[in-house]
């Protein structure tokens, strides 16, 4: 297994997931007092638990510092340059502008609800679809698939553009859903990005950006974590979901996401199945969607959910693992 930096492989990887660590981490600190300032507080909607109408006034924002941390790590600490380097740096940053002037929206009318669905769909579609012919008619990575379960390569031809722009919009939704309890969309992200840097493939600039990531991850929840005392919004959610995604699709393990970041997906899942149920049935089948909601209505802690949440990932990454060529 290789973690696709060369010579020393272990140390430099080690040196960009403690330099994003840090910076992340410090730039949060300062981001908190900040946001307060300005602020620039988390509205809660009411239909959600009711344990959570405390949180509201919570700064949020706060995945500007991931994506600080990250692009510093990766800019001024990272062995690994090319151009694939400034696209997934670039894709990240547009997810994060994306999510940024969406928060701004919730923050200045004071309301849960930014941008309508279609305009993020809509947008987030403009960034798929530039990372996808990227990918295939600049970087030299073809239309191929790896297909985990089968040990073999597929060529999707003209079908891979509109496969991967669902991959990332789903992506970026799917972390987006997640990013509702305490630690939790950083926790679950901070183990994929690591595995993803650890598991290598045919881009070792995407396995640098997501060394880096794993750190900003981490960095972050040092503040994010139970009791959170700032919160991502959809500036750190939308770049996160971004940033895994393009560079799985650089890694050329685009089938082995959906495993490895299960937890995203089901999270996306029990939406789906709760409208879906609601809209045809008039029945619901979780007590609230997404699914970690369920699991407080259940009776589950906020903590406990999290952990749970973050063992799962563990456990399907190193499942991902085993289904590496």
């Amino acid at each position: 297994m290789t973690t696709g930096f060369a010579g020393d492989g272990a140390a430099g990887m080690a040196a960009v997931v403690a330099a994003a660590f840090v910076s992340t981490a410090v730039l949060t600190r300062f981001a908190i007092p900040f946001f307060k300032k300005l602020n620039a507080g988390q509205s809660i909607r009411a239909e959600g638990p009711e344990s959570h109408l405390s949180k509201s006034g919570t700064p949020t924002m706060g995945g500007i510092a991931i994506v600080a941390g990250t692009a510093f790590a990766m800019f001024f600490i990272s062995p690994i340059w090319s151009t694939d380097t400034l696209v997934i740096l670039a894709i990240f940053a547009a997810y994060a502008a994306l999510g940024f002037f969406d928060d701004y929206v919730k923050v200045r009318m004071k309301r849960n609800l930014g941008l309508t669905a279609l305009q993020k769909i809509l947008l987030q579609a403009a960034i798929a679809v530039a990372a996808t012919l990227y990918q295939i008619s600049i970087s030299g990575n073809n239309t191929a698939l790896y297909v985990p379960f089968f040990d073999k390569t597929v060529d999707f031809g003209i079908l891979y553009v509109p496969f991967v722009v669902f991959v990332i919009v789903a992506m970026v939704n799917s972390v987006n859903l997640t990013d509702g309890l305490d630690g939790l969309a950083s926790g679950v992200t901070a183990i994929v990005a690591l595995y993803f840097a650890l598991a290598g493939g045919a881009s070792p600039e995407a396995s640098a950006f997501c060394a880096a990531l794993t750190g900003g991850c981490l960095g972050f929840l040092l503040y994010n974590r139970y009791p959170a005392r700032i919160f991502m919004g959809d500036t750190g959610s939308l770049a996160l979901g971004g940033g895994l995604a393009v560079s799985a699709i650089l890694l050329h393990q685009e089938l082995i996401l959906p495993v490895v970041g299960f937890v995203y997906v089901a999270e996306a899942l029990s939406v789906i199945i709760q409208v879906a149920s609601y809209k045809t049935r008039k029945k619901r089948v979780f007590k609230m969607a997404p699914l970690h909601h369920h699991f407080e209505l259940c009776g589950w802690s906020e903590r406990n959910v999290v952990r749970s949440f973050w063992g799962a990932s563990l456990l399907l990454a190193l499942a991902a693992f085993m289904l590496l060529p």
